[in-house]
């Protein structure tokens, strides 16, 4: 039993032992462990305050990357449409062009057929006048030839004229 029960003496050396424990603890390891307990608070703060900056860091860089995002698809609607209206205007300038060359084509054409039946028309009277004056001359030969035939030829000119 004696050893459930402690003696005054074993107490007070205990307690005396412990006491010098703690002076010396005080002494050499207290302000070490207290400054490395301190130390590493530090450490743990800067180390969640970096994170903190981090997180935000990458916040503001997720919203910079949206707005680039945004701003890009933008500029690409844009430039489609910029694309688009460009193609209208071209496919209607050459619509337009191609109607007034076609336009252009069909007035020569027509010319063209106007001057070539002009051409054609002149050509047939021209063989119209010279068949007609091979075959006056023709006739006139033909009433010529006999002397009787001039004479009475002469007198109907004559009674033509005196009646015009």
């Amino acid at each position: 039993m004696e050893l459930v029960t402690p003696t005054i003496g074993l107490v007070f050396w205990t307690a005396v032992a412990f006491v010098c424990l703690l002076i010396l603890l005080k002494k050499f390891a207290w302000k070490p462990i207290l400054a490395a307990i301190h130390e590493r608070e530090q450490s743990i703060d800067e180390a969640l305050n970096k994170a903190e900056l981090a997180k935000h860091e990458m916040a503001r860089l997720t919203a910079q990357n949206e707005e680039l995002m945004k701003e890009a698809r933008a500029e690409r609607d844009h430039i489609l449409k910029e694309a688009k209206a460009l193609k209208d205007s071209i496919v209607h300038e050459a619509k337009t062009q191609a109607h007034n060359e076609g336009t252009k084509l069909i007035e020569k054409a027509k010319i063209e057929i106007e001057n070539q039946k002009k051409a054609a028309l002149a050509e047939l009277k021209s063989q119209v006048s010279t068949l007609s004056l091979e075959i006056a001359e023709r006739v006139l030969r033909s009433q010529l030839e006999d002397k009787a035939k001039q004479q009475d030829l002469v007198a109907n000119l004559l009674k033509d004229v005196e009646l015009n």
